[in-house]
């Protein structure tokens, strides 16, 4: 059974950049998630404890992910468009969590170090890179200027 969104995603034949993700309860707070339209592995998510088991990341720690990753990937599309390839590239995404006015948690802010090693001839030339990068990263700029979000719950 396909879910409304995946539906949705589905007739958007024109919006070639739409995607869907199916989650299906395993137990306690796991779930499994397929990606679909896609060959990739399906993955498991769970809540940390006390609430779930731990044996997958936490959308929080999802979420971190996905920033993380979209900068990268922004910086290395980047980097190698200008025939730049770093030595290597480290990225660490540290998320706080808050309280808001009712008391619930939510994720406050995310920060994220990026720490390529370029060979001495490249670090000049990636100067430019490293001014643009950010800019096309799909994930971080709708983060951080809001994403809208509808949910729909079937009877």
């Amino acid at each position: 059974m396909t879910s409304p969104v995946a539906q949705e995603a589905a007739q958007r034949a024109d919006h070639k950049q739409d995607f869907a993700v199916t989650l299906t309860l395993n137990q306690g707070y796991a779930f499994q998630t397929t990606f679909d339209g896609t060959d990739v592995p399906a993955l498991v998510v769970d809540e940390q404890p006390p609430l779930g088991a731990a044996v997958g990341p936490n959308p929080a720690r999802m979420l971190a992910t996905a920033v993380g990753h979209c900068l990268s990937s922004s910086m290395l599309f980047c980097l190698r468009k200008a025939k730049i390839e770093p030595e290597a590239l480290h990225t660490t995404v540290t998320g706080f969590m808050v309280r808001n006015e009712r008391g619930r948690l939510r994720i406050g802010g995310l920060r994220v170090s990026l720490d390529p090693v370029f060979k001495p001839v490249d670090r000049e030339r990636a100067a430019r890179c490293l001014e643009l990068f950010q800019d096309f990263c799909i994930v971080t700029e709708s983060v951080k200027h809001g994403i809208d979000v509808q949910v729909a719950v079937s009877p």
